[in-house]
């Protein structure tokens, strides 16, 4: 009774798995063909197409663009020239046509700014009673600064500090941390995450889960806008999600940003993180307590705190142009070709590192080796489907760096964003077996979810929330970059209830792969790995975006997302 209860919940996935093989398949129709368990004999039906997403085809795929022969697959080297030769290659082979006119990929120029110098970064105070207070910040144990203006140098001369709590602006939440202050030619000094995480309050911003106005890059943005000369942010474990070491590693070295123009006035001279330790320094020499401004900061009637405290540092930078791409390739609608809904996954990782003795290659095998693979079952499975709306299949560049090719695909789309559909990214798939659950981070935002839930019904799986939302994932990888311009995206991940040993081994394989390969060099293919939830995760995808490209479904943002009035609006532009 148990195994035949478990067929009846997998009755998709069973398709592409050795566990149950079909039979009487002379008497399928070519429309709707039907699989029968041998054991069992459940007839049920199998979708044209699905047939093609093969588990010896993803799992080569991995192997080759994780081999050490891609180099770890870095912007503009020649891992790039082999990964996107090999997708266009693998496109054609699947019978798609170019997604970029008559070409398989899309420029995307980019620009490399590096510090050089290892900057210390000083604090001074105003006080003549504090003038021993000196604070000298060394680079990457102290503080971590940057810049992202595309010049040979950048420098802040005794720049006022000013306490901005969480360096927030947000109108439609009647929360202003600038009001009242004019930080014009100053360095505001901020908090990480958001006043909703701080309180856990569920009615204050989105409680426990992220927002955007937490993410780091938001409050750099803000405070350019805001017309600042620097922005500090204190760093904190927790509500960062990420120690120290990600932050000297990854804000450290060549920063990749989209080619700016002359005018850069709206970005900051130095951008930068320190350390809580240092941060209760900083605090105590200008008379003020970290503990106490933390409780401030995240009631609305916060206002912000001149420090007494003045920043000075010199950055030397070097600044180089490249070109990278992202690689597109499209199945066309039968019945309306020009509405796109899009499947992407990034095909980027973090290169080689010369500097380690040994293997210094960043293979990049589950990120995203994995979700690019995956990208190339799905455009098999559609390229024999024949959806009645066109299917766009994106692997960007870049996204290691800051969702850079995402990004450039959004300000320079192919197909008209008012004509884009929705669509599904995969950033990693499951590589430790089959869930009865999957994660949906951001669940309840969009529309999709209720599409995503009905196929993943017919597997006898549910959707669950993100666990970690207070991470902010929803906001760090390339589905962003469209959401926040409108169109409705959905980033669907691994489920942690694995169905024969449970949730407490699916979220120690997730531990594990955090812990110790998460952007490592040991992120590497590894032949134990069992890929047949990854498989199963695909057909779902498949089947969810085929009920919504064949049904002529619009799904939408749900009320109370930040992207729901740029969704409105196309689709007041739209003209049928």
């Amino acid at each position: 009774m148990k195994k035949l209860m478990l067929l009846l919940s997998t009755c998709v996935l069973l398709y592409a798995c050795d566990q149950s093989k079909s039979t009487n398949t002379e008497e399928n129709s070519e429309q709707n063909e039907t699989a029968i368990s041998q054991e069992n004999t459940i007839v049920v039906n199998k979708p044209i197409g699905i047939d093609n997403i093969s588990l010896e085809s993803l799992t080569k795929n991995i192997i080759t663009l994780s081999s050490d022969e891609f180099a770890g697959r870095a912007p503009a080297s020649e891992g790039e020239t082999l990964t996107i030769n090999f997708l266009e290659n693998e496109f054609k082979n699947a019978g798609l046509s170019p997604g970029n006119g008559d070409k398989f990929t899309q420029k995307v120029p980019l620009a490399s700014v590096e510090v050089i110098n290892k900057p210390t970064l000083t604090i001074t105070t105003n006080a003549e009673e504090n003038k021993d207070k000196t604070m000298q910040l060394t680079y990457s144990d102290d503080q971590v600064v940057w810049t992202r203006r595309q010049i040979d140098s950048s420098s802040l001369d005794n720049s006022e500090l000013v306490f901005v709590g969480y360096g927030i602006n947000a109108p439609e939440r009647n929360w202003n941390d600038y009001e009242g202050i004019d930080v014009t030619g100053k360095t505001v000094v901020m908090l990480v995450n958001d006043p909703g995480y701080a309180t856990q309050d569920e009615q204050l911003f989105n409680g426990n889960a992220m927002t955007y106005y937490g993410r780091w890059d938001y409050k750099f943005d803000e405070a350019g806008r805001q017309g600042a000369a620097a922005a500090i942010i204190i760093h904190d474990t927790k509500p960062a999600a990420y120690g120290w070491s990600t932050v000297a590693n990854s804000w450290t070295g060549p920063q990749f940003d989209m080619v700016r123009g002359e005018d850069q006035s709206e970005l900051l001279a130095v951008e930068g993180w320190i350390t809580k330790d240092n941060a209760y320094k900083l605090f105590d020499n200008s008379d003020l307590n970290l503990d106490e401004m933390y409780e401030q900061a995240k009631t609305p009637e916060f206002k912000a705190v001149a420090m007494s405290l003045k920043a000075s540092v010199s950055l030397e930078t070097k600044l180089q142009f490249i070109d990278s791409h992202n690689v597109l390739a499209m199945v066309k609608g039968t019945e309306k070709p020009d509405e796109v809904f899009i499947y992407m996954a990034h095909w980027d990782h973090l290169g080689t590192d010369s500097s380690i003795e040994g293997d210094g290659i960043y293979n990049g095998a589950l990120d995203n080796a994995t979700g690019t693979a995956g990208l190339i079952e799905l455009a098999k499975a559609f390229a024999s489907s024949q959806p009645k709306r066109s299917v766009l299949f994106m692997a960007v560049t870049a996204e290691e760096q800051g969702l850079l090719g995402s990004a450039y695909y959004a300000a320079h789309p192919v197909f008209p964003l008012n004509k884009t559909i929705a669509g599904i990214n995969m950033d990693g798939l499951n590589n430790f077996g089959r869930t009865k659950d999957v994660t949906v981070i951001g669940l309840g935002m969009s529309e999709i979810d209720g599409f995503l839930k009905q196929c993943a019904a017919k597997q006898g799986r549910v959707l669950e929330p993100d666990s970690e939302s207070e991470k902010g994932y929803f906001y760090r990888s390339d589905h962003f970059e469209l959401s926040k311009l409108g169109v409705p995206m959905s980033y669907p991940n691994s489920g942690y209830d694995h169905i024969e040993k449970g949730r407490a081994y699916g979220e120690e394989k997730s531990e594990e792969y955090l812990n110790n390969n998460y952007h490592m060099v040991s992120d590497e293919y590894d032949p134990s790995w069992d890929l047949t939830g990854a498989i199963e995760d695909l057909q779902l995808y498949f089947l969810t975006g085929q009920e919504i490209i064949n049904s002529g479904a619009w799904p939408q943002w749900n009320e109370g997302t930040e992207f729901k009035n740029a969704r409105d609006e196309q689709m007041m532009e739209r003209t049928d």
